[in-house]
């Protein structure tokens, strides 16, 4: 009689325990590559390589990223979370590695191309949560790993800026980038998939249920599947022959690119277009505009990126403040993150950008945990690979045409690029206020 009272608290230890292992995967992540990230520039123009190649050279990442993420994502849910999520992290410490012995600017080249395929282990880890988790409890759980992928975000480049001043100390973040991701696999690798498995079973039930009584507003994609024969995978599903891999993954993508769910990606478009603008000229606007020095600037971001971090703990009691209504809550954060931008376009005075600068970082990180659990909601978490794949694919697209719009911008204003992603809020929030169905901004958990 105990060991049956027993037995739930044993499953709900084992869960959180699994949890807390992929905050740790997902701050090693962070941490081993913005060890290198704000090195990359310099050591291209070291190799030799003049401004335009440069460019080229640097979007190659994002490229192959806009085409890969849909594809592993959709990938993890055929052949499961544990043998994707390992393949990604070995196969981007191989870019790292080959980044360390990059000598010239073809092996440069050729080091980018495995990272830029494979990066796609905080995706994968995300739609793992997901699998794991609640519907109710999946914004706290996200919010939390989002906040310890932060840390190790803000941690990196210290790291890595310490090491620059050592007599080839790209070459040695590079290796220790690469060494960070091998660790990260291990632990992957000893993870305790066993109780996971357990746990996710339970949860997909209760999930069921919860589905059945709303299945009239659902606009779920997937194919009728349970995520549990992609997610809970063995060996053999693993090995199974390559075309038939192919052909899951082309239906999961052919039916998220014929599901009804343009209007979210597209505010996902344009609040990553209005966040990386607001980001582009950060550093020469405030130089330009306060004559702030880049110390200063480089102070300013910190504290920035530190209240990011922080506010993903705060998640939690903000989803219960909202009444588990994410839609309310991506529309407010939405609406104080185009204010803001627009009181940073016209600020007359540094303290005033410092007080944008606070709270948007807040804002944005809230919208990002909001965006990623309104793709599942309405999408369904059997396909949460798939979906969360293609997010990370619309927000590449962010990532491309950022730079040129933000350039043209520039040349009218300092303040252009910010004041461009205002107005590319505002439309984000009124096709949240005008196109989201009715049923998914009324929705709300017990």
């Amino acid at each position: 009689m105990n060991s049956l009272k027993c037995e739930p608290a044993l499953r709900t230890f084992r869960q959180k325990r699994f949890i807390q292992c992929m905050y740790a995967v997902g701050f090693l992540d962070l941490f081993g590559v913005s060890m290198i990230i704000p090195l990359l520039s310099h050591h291209v123009k070291s190799l030799g390589a003049s401004p335009s190649i440069a460019g080229i050279v640097g979007s190659i990442y994002g490229i192959l990223q806009l085409f890969s993420s849909t594809l592993v994502g959709c990938w993890s849910d055929v052949v499961g979370r544990r043998y994707s999520l390992l393949a990604c992290i070995l196969l981007s410490a191989l870019g790292y590695g080959l980044l360390g012995l990059s000598t010239n600017i073809v092996l440069f080249i050729v080091a980018r191309i495995p990272v830029g395929i494979f990066k796609h282990s905080l995706s994968i880890c995300k739609a793992l949560l997901s699998d794991l988790v609640s519907e109710s409890e999946r914004p706290l759980v996200m919010g939390h790993f989002n906040a310890a992928s932060s840390v190790g975000f803000v941690l990196g480049p210290v790291v890595g800026g310490y090491l620059t001043e050592l007599k080839g100390g790209f070459y040695i973040s590079s290796f220790i980038c690469s060494s960070i991701f091998i660790l990260n696999a291990g632990l992957v690798w000893v993870l305790p998939w066993k109780d996971f498995i357990q746990e996710h079973k339970c949860i997909s039930k209760d999930n069921d249920i919860s589905n059945a009584t709303k299945k009239e507003h659902s606009r779920d994609i997937s194919n009728g599947k349970s995520v549990n024969v992609s997610t809970v995978t063995s060996l053999k599903s693993f090995l199974q022959p390559a075309c038939d891999q192919v052909v899951s993954v082309l239906q999961k993508i052919r039916v998220v690119a014929c599901s009804d769910m343009w209007d979210v990606f597209l505010v996902r478009l344009l609040m990553a277009l209005a966040v990386m603008l607001y980001y582009s000229n950060f550093a020469l606007a405030l130089e330009e505009r306060f004559s702030l020095k880049p110390k200063m600037t480089g102070y300013l971001i910190s504290y920035s990126s530190t209240l990011g971090a922080l506010a993903g703990i705060l998640i939690g009691p903000m989803t219960k403040l909202y009444h588990n209504n994410m839609y309310l809550m991506l529309l407010h954060s939405s609406i104080l993150t185009c204010s803001l931008m627009f009181i940073y376009a016209a600020a007359t005075t540094v303290w005033l950008v410092v007080l944008c600068s606070t709270f948007f970082a807040v804002s944005t990180t809230v919208g990002r945990t909001c965006i990623t659990d309104l793709e599942l909601r309405q999408g369904g978490t059997q396909a949460s690979g798939t979906l969360i794949g293609a997010g990370q694919s619309v927000t590449a697209v962010g990532r491309v045409f950022a730079p040129l719009v933000s350039g043209l911008a520039q040349e009218f204003s300092p303040c252009g690029p910010p004041s461009l992603g205002a107005v590319l809020a505002l439309a984000a929030v009124l096709l949240m206020v005008f196109r989201i169905p009715h049923d998914t901004k009324c929705e709300k958990n017990d």
